[in-house]
């Protein structure tokens, strides 16, 4: 099995625990807590990580530096997640945890690629659009690419919506390229 099935499974099992405990965004700013201090703190990572180090202690520290931040039932997700040999992939299980709470919302995260920046209002404009298309809350992640020239490239899950002008001049090239030219010695030859 590979880490994100692994991670995946963990998270949806975090995810049902949590609305079982009517503590969705509770549980999604309690991993962020927890993946922010390893983000911060490489030495908490290492301590978590290392197989030479006793579960119980890693467990033992996890209970003294979350035990009153975290609600209790995630404080005990984490300790099975050390218990399995599971948190290395702490970070991917919050990922794909956040994942299964913008599906529970009805919000989808868009890559939106343009030329150049965009305004607030046509960010606005744009996220209503994407909303419409789309069906549910578009969560509009711009990248700015002068090499797309013009117009908009979308990228919401596998789906992609090209509609940048670099893309329009590839396909015209394209057509020139193919298009058959009328025979020239034909036309206009006088008999």
């Amino acid at each position: 099995m590979t880490n994100e099935t692994i991670a995946r499974s963990y998270a949806v099992t975090l995810f049902e625990l949590a609305r079982r405990q009517d503590g969705l965004d509770s549980f999604a700013e309690g991993m962020d807590t927890v993946i922010g201090l390893l983000d911060q703190n490489p030495s908490f990572r290492v301590f978590l990580e290392t197989p030479r180090i006793a579960d119980r202690e890693k467990k033992e520290l996890l209970k003294r530096v979350f035990g009153k931040v975290l609600p209790r039932p995630l404080l005990n997700f984490l300790q099975v997640t050390v218990d399995k040999r599971r948190q290395r992939l702490l970070g991917l299980m919050t990922e794909e945890f956040h994942a299964l709470l913008d599906e529970h919302h009805g919000r989808t995260h868009v890559t939106v690629t343009v030329a150049r920046e965009l305004d607030p209002e046509t960010l606005q404009t744009l996220s209503g659009k994407l909303s419409a298309l789309l069906g549910t809350e578009a969560i509009p992640h711009i990248r700015v690419k002068p090499a797309v020239l013009g117009g908009v490239h979308l990228k919401t899950g596998d789906t992609v919506y090209d509609g940048t002008l670099r893309r329009r001049i590839k396909q015209l090239r394209k057509q020139l390229v193919n298009a058959e030219l009328p025979d020239a010695a034909g036309e206009g030859a006088v008999s």
